[in-house]
């Protein structure tokens, strides 16, 4: 049942097989576990981007693919919901609208741009996605009247949603559920079923075609595989799971502005994450966005605890300051990519084989 679950690409490693069920529990009982504001937003966070680094690892990963118009798509599914919502007022019709809007202008742009641009060399189509990606970040910056601009767009969600809602008086297991928790679990079980279809996708025959185009697309088009066409669906499949990744997220934080969707941070976190999880294995995207977000929120916390203990040293103080937190970051980057060069998950498998009789 759980092979045929997951498209019989098991995790062939006792150690990551246990860690991803660690974090599958703990990701499906985070409102019991962290009830706190800032834990439930980096939980939230988490789940975001395991959608969205998936769909990214189904690019550059599977197919080869370097894109950097990835969070166009990202943003364009946040603002179609933001949209929607604050011109047609709370509620489930201006969500599937915005979302609905949102995903066919993603597939017509990443049409366009995969047909266009995948048949030049990989450098060429990845500075080409970046103009792109450049281009509507500037667009959604001074369309003021309809995006926001810089200060971006707040909105309300449904009634079910909403931090106000509270469908029973009394706690449950020491939580009072509300409409955050409610939208957190829409969150979780809408990355559990779009992460399954994408890890069935990935190991279909048309997954395995993308594989063969990365390894070899000249061998790929002799054999009679048109490689324009299946580098362009993939383009789209994965432009759509940004997209939907986008309206999740704008749906936890109930605003979107360049900053929180197009931003060219979150692009370079993005390709940190592949790097770190494992390229062309959905599961380096679970892994890589866990360590990574955590890092993120929680690494300048530490390094206070660090520096509090060598308070009065006079180098290691200002070494391990909170204000350094980003030098910290880039040390764990280089560590992680020094020491699993086919990044965490690959590592695993390559212990487990080896410790195989």
């Amino acid at each position: 049942m759980i092979n045929r679950l997951l498209s019989h690409d098991l995790p062939r490693s006792r150690w990551l097989s246990a860690t991803l069920v660690v974090i599958l529990v703990v990701l499906a009982l985070a409102p019991f576990l962290f009830p706190g504001a800032k834990s439930m937003s980096v939980v939230a966070k988490i789940l975001v981007f395991i959608l969205l680094v998936a769909s990214y690892d189904l690019l550059l990963g599977y197919t080869g693919i370097v894109s950097f118009a990835h969070t166009m798509f990202f943003g364009i599914g946040a603002y179609g919901v933001a949209i929607a919502s604050e011109r047609l007022g709370a509620g489930w019709g201006a969500v599937a609208l915005g979302l609905a809007v949102a995903i066919v202008v993603s597939v017509a742009l990443s049409l366009v741009i995969g047909l266009f641009s995948l048949r030049v060399k990989a450098i060429f189509f990845a500075m080409i996605t970046l103009a792109v990606a450049t281009a509507f970040m500037t667009l959604a910056s001074q369309l003021s009247d309809f995006t926001g601009g810089e200060d971006g767009l707040s909105f309300r969600n449904p009634e079910w949603l909403s931090p106000s809602f509270e469908p029973f008086d009394t706690e449950v297991f020491g939580l009072l559920i509300d409409g955050k928790a409610i939208t957190y679990w829409l969150l979780f079980v809408a990355v559990l079923v779009l992460f399954l279809l994408l890890l069935r996708i990935v190991n279909s025959p048309f997954g395995r075609v993308l594989q063969a185009i990365r390894e070899n697309d000249f061998r790929a088009e002799a054999i009679g595989y048109r490689t324009v066409v299946y580098r362009t669906l993939s383009n789209v499949l994965a432009a759509l799971f940004a997209t939907i990744a986008g309206a999740l997220l704008a749906l936890w934080l109930r605003y979107v502005g360049p900053d929180t969707t197009l931003s060219f941070e979150i692009m370079l976190d993005i390709l940190l994450i592949v790097v770190i999880g494992g390229m062309g294995t959905l599961y380096g995207a679970v892994i890589g966005s866990v360590l990574f977000v955590l890092a993120q929120n929680y690494l300048q916390d530490l390094l206070k605890v660090g520096a509090g203990a060598v308070e009065g040293v006079p180098v290691l103080a200002q070494v391990i300051s909170p204000d350094r937190w980003l030098l910290w970051l880039g040390v764990l980057f280089v560590l992680s990519v020094y020491h699993f060069p086919t990044g965490i998950v690959g590592r695993l498998r390559a212990l487990a084989l080896k410790v195989r009789p």
